[in-house]
């Protein structure tokens, strides 16, 4: 497995569905997200078991991430067409709604394997990956197929990373919005820890 933390995201062209169900032939993600923060994600396959809770919740806080500044794009190896098959089945049939954000169609696999989470099989693990606004990945997770994702854990690295960036102060372990950050120099965490080593 590829770690991908500190490089450019890779690049990619390929068909998607849009938020409002049309449909881009040539969706470019460094287009689609210049200059802005992102976080691309991957599901094995559409109409299976996990992913639509997944996408489900995504979607659920697609405000939250735009209001920090963030794309949301999602990747799976299938058809746009099935993506917009699936947008159109209702929820309580297995389908996913009008979820709002675009949803890529990998049917060459060729971006699972430019982002390394392609599983025996060919399917894809349920890989989320945080790009910084110039574009290189400060974050990824892979999870196993039967592992559902936190959204919300998603959520969280996107204001430490957003902390650190308008204050340069690193996030310690279990730090959330609202916390206290630290200084990345000896004193720094001599100072953090006197004061909150006993939380941690």
């Amino acid at each position: 497995m590829a770690v991908l933390v500190g490089k450019p995201a890779p690049d990619f062209t390929a068909a998607a569905v849009l938020g409002d169900n049309s449909i881009k032939e040539d969706f470019n993600l460094a287009a689609y997200i210049k200059g802005k923060p992102a976080v691309i994600f991957f599901w094995p396959l559409d109409f299976t078991f996990v992913c639509p809770s997944e996408l489900i919740a995504f979607d659920h806080r697609l405000e939250e991430f735009k209001n920090r500044g963030v794309q949301v794009i999602g990747v799976s190896i299938d058809s746009h067409f099935t993506h917009l098959a699936w947008k159109n089945t209702p929820v309580e049939k297995g389908g996913i709604g009008k979820v709002g954000y675009p949803m890529v169609a990998d049917i060459k696999h060729e971006i699972a394997k430019a982002y390394d989470v392609e599983a025996d099989g060919g399917v894809a693990y349920r890989g989320t990956f945080l790009i910084n606004k110039d574009g290189v990945v400060v974050n990824q997770v892979i999870n196993d197929l039967p592992l559902g994702r936190d959204i919300d854990e998603t959520l969280r690295i996107v204001d430490a990373l957003q902390f650190f960036e308008e204050h340069g102060e690193v996030c310690p372990a279990g730090w959330k919005k609202g916390k206290a950050g630290m200084d990345a120099t000896p004193e720094g965490v001599a100072k953090y820890l006197a004061a909150n080593a006993t939380s941690l």
